[in-house]
Formats: C-alpha cells, structure tokens, sequence
C-alpha cells in the first residue's frame, strides 16, 4: 500500500483497544498540522485570557462604586452635605471602554481559532479517509468475505461522519475547556487564594466521576456502534432482496427482524446514554457548592475588610466559569464516547493485515510450453481444513479449459487463486513460467478479465460503466465503441433516449439481464486480456438475447486462453479441455467425447442433465 510519509506512522501504531490509547492515536493524526494546532491553542488561550480577565476588570469598576458609596456615607454621617457620591467615573469610564475592547478582541481570535480548527479537522478526516481506502484495496478477499457489507459500509460512512463531525464541532470546545479551566485556576490564585481553594474543592468529585464514568461508557458506545453496523447489513439486505421478500410475502418477518435488532440497538443504546446521562447533574451540583463557599467566604471577607466587593462579585462569575469546563467536558462526554468507539472500529481495519507480497523462492520455467500450470496446489479458507489437495492443471496458449462439477466442488476456488484473490497454501501456480507470487498483483490481474454470472455495474452512465474495463487512463472513444459493438451492446444502446448517456441505477435494473450481460462483455473486450474467465450466464435471458450473448463471448474466446465455468454442459463440446471437479480436486480430465466414453462422473452429469430437458418437454 502506498503510504504518505506523514502518515506512515499512523499505520504501524499499536492497535486501537483502549479509550485513552485511541485516542492519543486520534491526536497523532492531527499532530500532522503542528503549526495549525499551535496557532490554534495561542487563540484559544489569548482569548480565554481575556474573557478571564473581564470580571477581575469589571470588579475594579464595582470596586470604585462600592468605596464611593461607603465614603458618602461615612460624610454623610460626619455630617457634611454630600450631593454626589465621590465616584470617579472617568475611572469607570476607562474600565468599561478596555472591557468593551477585551470582548471585541476575543471575539475576533474565537473567529481566526475556529476557521483553523476547521481546516484541521477536515483535513484530519480527509487523512483518515485516504487510508481507509487505501487499507481496503490491500486487504485480501478473506477479509470481505468473512465481514457483512453493512458492518464495512457502516465504518466508512458512519463512523467516519461521526468522526468528522465531532472534531469539526467539538474539536474547538474540548480545547477552550482545557485551557479556560487553566487561566481561570491561575488567574483566581493570583487574585485571593483562600477562595480559589473553595471553589477549587468541588472539582475532583467532576473529575473522578468523567475519569470513571467515561472509559465504562465507551465499552456501551463500541457496542452501540457495532449493532448499528448491524442493522445496517440488515437493512441493505432486505432492501437489495426486496423483491424476494415480497415474491415469498415475508414482509413480515423482515419487519420482526429489523424490530428485534432495533430493540438490541436501543438497549446498548441506553446503556451509553444512562452512563454519560447521570454526570450532569452531579457536575452542576458540584458548582452549586462553590457559589455556595465563596458566598460564605467571600461575605465574611467583606465585612471583615479582608476581601473587596469587587473581587468576591469576579469570584462569583470564576466559579461558573471554573466549573463551565467540567460542564462542557461533561456534556461533551456522550459525543467523545461515541466518536472514540467510531476511531476504534476505524483503527481496526487500519490494522488489519494486508494481503502480502509473498515470494514463492521458486525459479522461472524459460521456454515452457504452458500458459497456466497448477503444481501440487493445496488450498483451504481455513486455518487447517484443505478443500485442495495436490490440486494439478497445465493449459496451453489459445486453449480453452472448461470446469464442471456440483455446487462446492472447487470451481470458484480455481477461479480465485487463478488471480491470486487468495494465495496457495501449497503447491505452485505458474503464469508463463512465473510463479503468479512472483508477480505483483496488479500486473497479474492485468492479463486477466472476468464475465461472471452475477453482472457488476455502477451508478453512472453506460459510456462510464464500458470504460471501467479499459486498463489505460484515457481510452479512446473509439476503442470503447469498437467494443460495444463487438459485444453487440451498441445495437440496443442506439435505441435507447439518450443513448450511451443513459444513467444505470446501483443494480442496473433499469436494463435487462441480457443487456447487462452484454456491457460486461464490452468491458472484457475493452480490457482485451491474454486469459479470460466466463461465468456461463445465459440461463436467465430470453432465446434471442442469449445468442447475442454467445455469439459476444465467442469473438471474445477467440485466440484467447479461456477459462469456461459450465453450468450448462451442452455449451462446453468444443472445449480443448474439460476439467471436472469434486471436493476441490480433479477427478476426470478430457475432451467431451473422450469424457463421455469414460461413462465416469462427467457422463452422468450430461445424461442427467439432458434427462431432465427432456422430461420437461
């Protein structure tokens, strides 16, 4: 896989498995923007230093309002005619004036430092993004096989979304959180220890609460995530099958199941939410008793002489503004779980072990006359289960080799180590001579091209899903009509509206079977590969249509090597090879006749395939 440097080290942490640790990982993704994470914290600290700094002005102004009105009074009752209490406002004056500055400039770094923020956040996501991509192309087919659509899709879709909506909106929230709760600790220590020693008493009950609460909850949240992905799969299944499910009337019983893994969903749901639900009130209790303790304190400090009115009126205000970061952190609690179980289950696709590059230690055959040799080939999807054992095949340049056998015999895994969607765990596949480990994935599957029986085509028009099969970047337009026509793809793409522009659904229901068929073959002509591996898909299309189909296969076996999945046998007679196949091994090899004199496992395939049509005429 190729990696940025910046990123490499992502890639090789340590694997995700923890709260904390996810989440230095999640910071080491963004430490990338060093420059615009520093930026960002000198903002956030110079304007949470000037909000810091407002009340301890404004309690200067309360201050000189408070001894102007005591001094009249004690004149007062000395005596003396006292129009106007001895206020300097001018004084007053130029405490509001550098107030109303120390707000504007705030404001304008909590601008510059959520712009920033901005920018790195998308910019983090945006890393991540590319090397989940990048992993998924590595990762072998194992992988796909053994995890649900609907769990991928809900990690590259939903936790990436959650991922990139928490650092967008709450990124800059956490920060202000951490470096307001210092200023302000730093700030009412400079000002009157005594007091700052009440307020400051209350806050470990909110820290040991999150400290407790949050690594438990974020279990609940993992779990949230992993039903969703759940439901997900489910979803996307019943919604592709949804013909099947109306065809059988099991409306119904998708109902029931989607209500049943709803309710499991819900209930790990609940879990998380009551976990990061009941820190709230206890956080907001905790600020209660400091405004409580400065009350008392700061009042008797008053009438003692030994505190301001100004500064106990400035503590009033840190002690909401103290306790303001536990709040939002508490608050912030319920999102941070969520988004960290969502890093996590990113993490582990980052981790998981990418299909290697092994090399077979094996030297090339020169001069071999054989396209495609299988050695000795043992092969198992399990750890220690063999479907292959001493598995052996040579083919020819031009040949073509057919493959038969009931469902189970072997006839896909012939076709997934033929591109090395899986490697041998024993034995040797050779290409020209080369063991297929000695070359590089991409190049092998370069030679080859599939036509299977399940059609794959994409959101987007018919030109885009026939140029798909072009290996070059920029095919030319009339390569890629040469092909249409070769597979007779043109004939009905000229009687549709808008022609080659016409837009394919996801499944391409908006075509026929046949006609989806035939943009495949298009797309195999485009490719113009040295082997070729047919799928036989011709059960399920109309007379007419199927000789189209066969007639574009037939240009498109021509002077190629073939691999032919047979499923009905009277298509294969003029194989140069047919290979019949049972619990992954070869059991008869020959040419049709040669086969049907054995009277073996082949013979009795034909028959009773011809036994069967002729009892349905």
């Amino acid at each position: 896989m190729a990696k940025d440097s910046k990123n490499a080290a992502h890639l090789k942490a340590k694997r995700a498995n923890n709260f904390w640790g996810t989440t230095l990982r999640l910071v080491r993704y963004m430490s990338t923007r060093f420059w615009g994470l520093a930026a960002t914290f000198i903002l956030v600290i110079g304007a949470t230093i000037l909000a810091t700094l407002a009340p301890y002005i404004l309690g200067k102004a309360t201050t000189e309002i408070y001894r102007g009105i005591q001094e009249g009074r004690m004149l007062r009752e000395a005596g003396e005619v006292v129009d106007t209490f001895p206020i300097d406002f001018d004084y007053i004056k130029n405490i509001l004036i550098t107030v109303a500055i120390v707000y504007i400039t705030q404001a304008v770094f909590r601008y510059f430092q959520q712009y920033i923020t901005a920018h790195i956040a998308q910019k983090t996501v945006y890393d991540m993004r590319k090397d989940l991509k990048e992993k998924m192309s590595t990762l072998s087919i194992e992988y796909y096989d053994t995890h649900s659509n609907g769990d991928i899709m809900s990690r590259a879709v939903n936790d990436m979304d959650q991922i990139a909506n928490t650092l967008q909106q709450s990124l800059t929230q956490f920060i202000m959180s951490v470096v307001q709760f210092v200023t302000v600790l730093i700030v009412m220590f400079s000002i009157n220890i005594q007091l700052t020693l009440v307020t400051i008493v209350t806050v470990p009950i909110s820290f040991l609460l999150i400290a407790f609460v949050a690594p438990k909850s974020q279990k609940q949240f993992a779990a949230q995530q992993k039903e969703l992905g759940v439901l997900n799969d489910q979803v996307e299944e019943t919604y592709s099958g949804h013909t099947i499910v109306k065809t059988y009337n099991r409306e119904e019983d998708e109902i029931e199941k989607f209500v049943e893994q709803s309710a499991k969903l819900n209930k790990a749901s609940w879990k998380a939410q009551f976990l990061t639900g009941i820190m709230m009130p206890l956080v907001s209790f905790a600020r209660d008793l400091g405004y409580f303790g400065v009350a008392i304190i700061g009042g008797i400090g008053v009438a003692n002489g030994t505190v301001s009115l100004g500064n106990v009126q400035a503590f009033i205000q840190y002690v909401n503004q103290f306790s303001q970061p536990v709040r939002q952190l508490a608050n912030l609690a319920n999102t941070i779980q969520v988004t960290i179980a969502s890093c996590e289950r990113i993490f582990e696709v980052l981790d998981e072990d990418p299909m290697k590059e092994t090399e077979s230690g094996l030297e090339p055959r020169e001069n071999t006359n054989y396209k495609i040799e299988f050695e000795n080939v043992e092969f198992g999807y399990g750890q220690d289960d063999l479907l292959m054992t001493d598995f052996n095949l040579t083919v020819k340049e031009g040949q073509m080799i057919a493959v038969v056998g009931p469902t189970g015999a072997g006839k896909s895994t012939l076709i997934n180590l033929l591109e090395r969607f899986y490697d041998v765990k024993g034995g040797s596949i050779r290409y020209e001579g080369v063991d297929t480990r000695d070359i590089k994935k991409d190049k092998l599957r370069n030679k080859f091209s599939m036509v299977l029986q399940d059609t794959w085509l994409f959101n987007g028009t018919i030109w885009e899903n026939l140029r798909y099969g072009s290996h070059e970047e920029n095919p030319s337009d009339q390569e890629i009509l040469e092909a249409a026509e070769a597979a007779h793809v043109d004939d009905f793409v000229r009687r549709l509206p808008e022609g080659y522009d016409t837009m394919l659904n996801e499944e391409g229901t908006n075509i026929s079977q046949g006609q989806r068929q035939l943009i495949t073959i298009a797309r195999a002509f485009l490719a113009d590969p040295e082997v070729l591996i047919l799928d036989e898909a011709t059960s399920s299309v109309d007379t007419r249509t199927e000789i189209l189909i066969q007639r574009a296969m037939g240009r498109l076996l021509e002077n190629r090597t073939s691999f032919v999945v047979a499923h009905r046998l009277s298509t294969i007679r003029d194989a140069d090879k047919i290979i019949v196949m049972n619990h992954g091994d070869v059991i008869e090899t020959g040419n049709h006749e040669e086969l049907i004199e054995q009277d073996g496992f082949y013979a009795d395939l034909y028959n009773a395939q011809f036994q069967s049509t002729d009892e349905q005429l």
